[in-house]
């Protein structure tokens, strides 16, 4: 009795490699749809800090239109060299909440709301923000109990402002901050003067870049216009702890429109 195997026969093993075929191609067209979509119409961003409450905390999900503004290099990940300038641009409004690359270091994205544009001059005042040499109006909404971003909880007056067309909320920690008195900034031709709406926990436009800020943004760095919180988790959740997947949604958050 022989112990010999009994060798696949040709038909077997090129029905196996067919398939293998099959499913490397079906994986690799799912990418190009992905990266398609990614780049023509929407990209998934999840909110890393405090800078932009009360409207975005750390843990929500959202996502931001690509065509909003155009596209540019900047809508394709790893920002390849391409392309200069933007491809069917249209211009950023004032109170858009906007994604973009950080001048100084293109490949850490920020989130920030458009404050000036082209020739607009932006000042801080005793904490009050002046556009164009006009106080921007602003409503007392009440003081509040919050997360400082730093660790321990800090009461914050938070404040409705019309920017633009656009009136949204604000938080403010008190008059005496970094950033409360600035010099008056020109905003250049071709780029955008970003803030947050936390005012007194957003390194922004209002910093150099030197100094860790923002600075003035260049159109060409803007990646696209934040819509909707699809999802939220708050503070604790992890990808490596399973049970705060449930235990930290905030479904009270989902699916909310920004403004």
């Amino acid at each position: 009795m022989s112990d010999s195997t009994t060798p696949a026969a040709p038909q077997e093993k090129s029905g196996a490699m067919a398939e293998i075929v099959e499913i490397v191609k079906t994986v690799v067209y799912a990418l190009l749809i992905a990266l398609f979509l990614r780049v023509i119409f929407f990209q998934p961003y999840t909110i890393p800090s405090a800078s932009m409450e009360p409207n975005l905390y750390e843990g929500d999900y959202i996502i931001v239109s690509k065509w909003t503004y155009g596209w540019s290099k900047f809508s394709i990940p790893f920002a390849p060299p391409v392309m200069k300038g933007r491809l069917f641009e249209h211009k950023a409004n004032r109170g858009d909440i906007v994604v973009f690359a950080l001048p100084h270091d293109p490949h850490v994205d920020y989130i920030k709301r458009v404050i000036g544009v082209p020739g607009d001059r932006i000042q801080m005042k005793h904490g009050l923000l002046f556009l164009n040499g006009v106080q921007v109006p602003r409503v007392n909404k009440g003081t509040f109990r919050e997360d400082s971003g730093y660790g321990f909880m800090h009461d914050v007056t938070r404040y409705q402002e019309t920017i633009g067309g656009k009136t949204f909320m604000t938080n403010d920690f008190g008059p005496n901050g970094d950033l409360d008195d600035t010099q008056e900034f020109l905003v250049p031709e071709g780029h955008y003067f970003m803030m947050g709406d936390n005012r007194d926990n957003s390194s922004d436009s209002r910093v150099a870049p030197e100094n860790g800020g923002v600075g003035f943004v260049p159109a060409e760095n803007l990646e696209g216009k934040a819509q909707i919180i699809l999802l939220s988790w708050s503070k604790g959740a992890s990808i490596f702890k399973p049970w705060t997947w449930i235990l930290n949604l905030q479904p009270s958050r989902f699916f909310t429109l920004l403004h």
